[in-house]
């Protein structure tokens, strides 16, 4: 009889990107979350958990519509001279912003093991703030009309018309001195509002940005903590550049990532499993009734397995001869080989690739096996083999001889490699 155990270590771990910046940074954590989903096990990615703020949580139905959100962040730009008609796009209102993927490296602070993220401002937005009303500034008989006048593009003047490359992403909402916007940014180019008036002075309130992010597959990311940021310039010629004229307030600004990795790893045996009772192939009757020595004893123990990141197996025993697990007569004085192999279910592989049909587990972290899985198994069927060969069946049973054989076995799937 063997008896083998599971060991399961700490599955939950958190994957955190920030680095302390100076203290003069603007900053802005990004949150992500990966958590395995049994509905959609083919989902390997990581969910946007940043709070959203700003334009998307004042419209989120637009927000919904347009695919997009925002996160608010504190920077103000003041002018620093009149806006004037007729003058350069970059004494206007222009804007750039860095919609190019720019990557940065996270290091696992337990391991050293590196992966690279990405990152891409999709849209931006702000509520500028004139000096005087719109109707003051261009003698239009309404606020609308006079917001429309004051901006090169004639109907399409107000902010919420996006001028190329910038988009459309949602309305925009107004008042006499003042007009919310968010655009998008499918590419980084600068976007120019050119103004028809005089605007003796002029403010961006704040900074509401949209992002898109590339992570690493998650599943192939060992557990830790993952540390990393991005840094960006703001201001004039900066990565984020809004002209000549608009300074910010803090020309620094830091995002601080902290991805979140929910991996799961369990093995459940049925009530009764971790007693394993090995027999020849269609039973005793063979040898009780007619002294026909089996050709080898067996037993199949299946197991239920949940995985959603790379593990190992590895296996301990007692007794053990010449280097394997073994059964030990009740007089403790003979031992035979016993072999335990493991068929795992699809969609996990050992890290070739291949799938896993009754590899040989052996005794030793040395010998450990090591699997990962292509997407997240949710309680997907595995077996454990064990067999004493039929080279051992003339040692083990011999007429006239009664005795019991027994062993111990420890598996242990560990996700911490």
């Amino acid at each position: 009889m063997a008896n083998f155990k599971k060991h399961l270590p700490q599955w939950l771990c958190l994957l955190a990107l920030f680095v302390a910046p100076s203290a003069d940074a603007v900053q802005q954590e990004i949150r992500a979350l990966f958590t395995p989903d049994s509905a959609n096990p083919q989902r390997n990615t990581f969910v946007n958990k940043t709070p959203v703020t700003g334009y998307c949580a004042e419209y989120p139905g637009e927000c919904r519509q347009n695919e997009t959100f925002s996160i608010r962040l504190p920077v103000r730009f003041q002018s620093t001279s009149a806006l004037l008609p007729n003058t350069a796009p970059r004494r206007n209102a222009l804007f750039s912003v860095p919609a190019q993927w720019r990557a940065l490296t996270v290091t696992n602070v337990d391991t050293g093991e590196t992966e690279t993220v990405e990152l891409r401002i999709a849209g931006f937005g702000s509520q500028y703030q004139l000096s005087d009303t719109a109707v003051k500034l261009t003698g239009a008989p309404t606020d609308l009309e006079g917001h429309r006048l004051l901006w090169s593009g004639g109907a399409l003047g107000s902010w919420v018309n996006a001028p190329p490359p910038c988009q459309y992403s949602g309305v925009g909402a107004y008042a006499d001195n003042y007009y919310r916007f968010f655009w998008k940014t499918p590419t980084e180019a600068a976007c120019v509002k050119l103004a028809q008036f005089a605007i003796p002075a002029m403010s961006y309130e704040y900074l509401d940005i949209a992002y898109e992010l590339r992570t690493p597959n998650p599943l192939g990311m060992s557990s830790g903590l993952y540390t990393g940021s991005l840094s960006y310039r703001l201001g004039p010629n900066g990565d984020f550049d809004m002209g000549d004229v608009m300074v910010p307030d803090d020309p620094d600004l830091t995002l601080n990532f902290v991805l979140d990795v929910q991996h799961t790893l369990k093995v459940d045996i049925p009530p009764g499993g971790n007693n394993v009772r090995l027999e020849p192939l269609g039973g005793w009757q063979s040898w009780l009734q007619a002294g026909r020595r089996p050709v080898g004893l067996f037993r199949d123990q299946t197991f239920n397995i949940s995985a959603s990141t790379r593990f190992k197996i590895q296996m301990g025993c007692g007794p053990g001869v010449s280097g394997e697990c073994a059964l030990e007569n009740s007089e403790g004085t003979r031992r035979v080989r016993l072999f335990i192999s493991v068929s795992l279910p699809d969609g996990i592989t050992d890290l070739s690739g291949q799938p896993v049909r009754r590899l040989r587990l052996r005794h030793g972290a040395e010998n450990a096996q090591h699997f990962k899985p292509g997407f997240y198994v949710d309680r997907a069927p595995g077996t454990l083999h064990f067999e004493v060969p039929q080279s051992h069946m003339e040692f083990m049973i011999r007429p006239g001889e009664a005795s019991t054989w027994a062993g111990t076995v420890i598996v242990i799937w560990d996700s911490e490699i």
